[in-house]
């Protein structure tokens, strides 16, 4: 089988994920929960995001259940041989605070959209407001002892 060639990336989502391995995303979600060493991080959102060695793991383990007909034990015991059943060190603080600001970043812009949403809403022209009309009755009574100009 041909090295799938991967994009010059440093995270993947799912759904890039489960198209270069050639699985749908709940298979790549299960997987998660038999290979230990699978184990993408998780942004504020609970969004998945596969770094490259994930894709990598991934790609490897359909290679081993789909073409070489592993069972999922057998696959498990192929990756302690070669070394691959663990989960390496701790993620990469780099990484981590990438996919954070990333994850806060479209958290502002979801906001400032929703803010642009608005003021659009304000600057279209609807109806004009009503005018109120104000219509007071003055009655005062004046003493005749004072002179009235005409």
């Amino acid at each position: 089988m041909a090295e799938t060639q991967l994009p010059d990336k440093l995270f993947f989502k799912i759904g890039e994920v489960a198209q270069i391995v050639g699985v749908r995303p709940h298979v790549l979600r299960y997987w998660e929960t038999e290979f230990t060493a699978l184990r993408p991080m998780k942004t504020r959102g609970a969004h998945r995001v596969y770094r490259r060695r994930d894709v990598e793991l991934a790609v490897l383990v359909k290679r081993l259940l789909h073409d070489d007909g592993l069972t999922i034990p057998g696959a498990k015991k192929r990756l302690r041989e070669l070394a691959r059943d663990r989960v390496s060190s701790a993620p990469d603080p780099q990484a981590v605070v990438h996919v954070d600001m990333r994850a806060d970043l479209l958290a502002v812009r979801r906001e400032l959209a929703d803010l642009q949403k608005a003021i659009d809403g304000l600057m279209r022209p609807g109806p004009a407001p009503k005018q109120a009309t104000f219509t007071a009755t003055v009655t005062a009574s004046v003493p005749s002892s004072v002179p009235i100009r005409r």
